[in-house]
């Protein structure tokens, strides 16, 4: 017969250790060794029951009196204390545990709070998994449950997803294509909401990894990343992009076509707009994922074409234009860009 374990060793701590302590202590280790954690482990299914065992007598002030005055003779016939009650073994219902082939293992306990210990430590599936007559008097009733039965969430799964720069804007229902822990390929449909952003999350919930004993599904948890579109750039809701517009056009004002995710806009440029000037057109951005009325802004920056491979005539034409500014008292000329130029009345969709 094996020599038992130094209680207050099983569960490593003191022997002035309180009852927090104490109960600190064995939920931390019954977490890490209990069966159902550690499905086929021997020596696993033997540290749980040997610290199930160690936290039931201390944990028990009439008990652990006796134990610290007796040591293990209290409770196993041997000893002095038989006349107390305790008897031989803990005198409280069975606790048993099955690993399909071998039959059960069991041994008896009591303990006014086990139930609250292992729902604390297993989320409440201690209540849902099957354990038949609950909690009766001190410790389980005389059937005892098979810990197979525990039901226990499955795993979430993490994966990458990349979609275009529309779906993201708009939305879109597709097809992924993602490889399980077994290689196999699984086709998925998602949907992607309008306004997500690169580092968001898609959640499917019950496509992770299955859970045990009946419990629920995992939940897929999809990182997006959204593809750039030419021409455009992203920031938040607001979208930027470049137009050129042609010098004449720059200098005495006129109409240009305005390209946006929602199609093309006609917007009117000032006289004398400079070279970096900006076009805001309102809500021509992206939506907001938390309010479909709610839309980013587009801003169009304005880049002035040179003319080029000038024909003497024009050359000509544009120095006569250089005297006549001059002697009016205006530049032919000015460095740096323009300003904001709201663009609102001047849209025009086509």
């Amino acid at each position: 017969m094996a020599v038992k374990r130094d209680y207050y060793e099983v569960l490593g701590i003191d022997r002035n250790a309180d009852e927090n302590t104490i109960k600190k202590a064995y939920r931390k280790m019954a977490k890490k060794y209990h069966p159902d954690i550690n499905p086929g482990d021997k020596n696993a299914e033997a540290r749980f029951k040997e610290i199930t065992e160690a936290y039931e007598i201390l944990s028990d002030e009439k008990k652990r009196k006796l134990y610290d005055q007796f040591g293990h003779a209290a409770f196993d016939g041997t000893g002095g204390a038989q006349s107390d009650g305790f008897g031989n073994g803990f005198g409280g219902g069975t606790y048993r545990y099955g690993d399909g082939q071998n039959g059960y293992h069991q041994f008896h306990f009591e303990g006014g709070d086990m139930g609250d210990i292992f729902d604390d430590l297993f989320g409440g599936a201690f209540k849902n998994s099957g354990f038949q007559g609950g909690f009766q008097g001190q410790g389980f009733n005389g059937s005892g449950f098979n810990n197979r039965s525990f039901k226990r969430r499955g795993e979430d799964v993490r994966a990458d997803v990349t979609v275009s720069f529309d779906s993201a804007a708009f939305g879109k229902r597709q097809t992924i294509h993602l490889k399980d822990q077994n290689g196999k390929v699984q086709s998925l449909e998602i949907n992607v909401p309008a306004g997500i952003e690169s580092g968001q999350t898609i959640r499917l919930r019950g496509k992770g990894a299955p859970g045990t004993g009946g419990g629920e599904s995992g939940d897929l948890l999809l990182k997006v990343s959204v593809e750039d579109k030419p021409g455009f750039k992203r920031e938040g809701q607001d979208v930027y992009t470049t137009i050129s517009v042609p010098f004449i056009t720059a200098v005495l004002g006129g109409d240009v076509t305005v390209n946006t995710i929602y199609g093309n806009v006609r917007c009117s440029i000032r006289p004398g707009t400079q070279s970096g000037s900006k076009i805001r057109l309102r809500g021509k951005g992206i939506v907001s994922m938390k309010d479909s009325s709610i839309h980013g802004d587009q801003y169009t920056t304005i880049e002035v074409q040179v003319p080029r491979n000038l024909s003497p005539e024009a050359k000509q034409k544009l120095r006569e234009f250089e005297e006549a500014c001059q002697k009016s008292g205006h530049e032919t000329h000015r460095g740096g860009g323009g300003g904001l130029i709201p663009a609102p009345g001047a849209q025009k969709k086509f």
